[in-house]
């Protein structure tokens, strides 16, 4: 599984996200994280572009270096697909989607009640997380790191990022 941060102003700016550790920060933790995932790649692809290349762009790219690749994202992404990205038709065909329930939502009945879902479904592959898995949440763990409270969200955090304040304080 290959990990790719985007760049700290697409975060910002784009995604409208109230805060964001630095690309260096984010780098970092990924790798330390990999470093006991054998599993796990991180690459600095985007980091490294002169613009926040679009995932379309990137799955390409990495096709392009040899990765037989797949678009991963939790359930609470799927109703974005329609309006807030690119070349979903392009990138539903020549790669697909992998779509890890979140929230116990009902992916199935999601896709099933949305016309634009229901028309991607062939290229649509639900995995079904583990229940404990299905309330991890960047945006809970954002939440509680700007409020110094990371005891409701300890479950969430990589046990390699005991201690996520000293990247705050960098």
């Amino acid at each position: 599984m290959i990990f790719i941060p985007s760049k700290s102003d697409y975060i910002r700016i784009d995604q409208g996200k109230d805060f964001a550790f630095s690309e260096a920060q984010r780098l970092k933790m990924l790798r330390q994280i990999a470093e006991d995932h054998p599993w796990m790649i991180v690459s600095d692809h985007e980091l490294k572009q002169d613009h926040q290349p679009r995932t379309y762009e990137t799955l390409c790219d990495l096709k392009e270096e040899g990765y037989q690749v797949k678009l991963l994202f939790g359930s609470d992404k799927l109703c974005e697909l329609q309006h807030g990205w690119l070349h979903i038709p392009e990138l539903c065909r020549e790669f697909g989607i992998a779509v890890m329930e979140r929230e116990h939502e009902d992916i199935e009945q999601m896709i099933h009640d949305d016309p634009y879902l229901s028309s991607l479904k062939q290229f649509i592959t639900i995995i079904h997380t583990p229940d404990t898995w299905q309330d991890i949440s960047s945006s809970k763990v954002r939440k509680a790191l700007l409020n110094h409270d990371l005891s409701s969200v300890m479950n969430m955090i990589p046990e390699e990022l005991d201690d996520l304040y000293t990247y705050m304080e960098k």
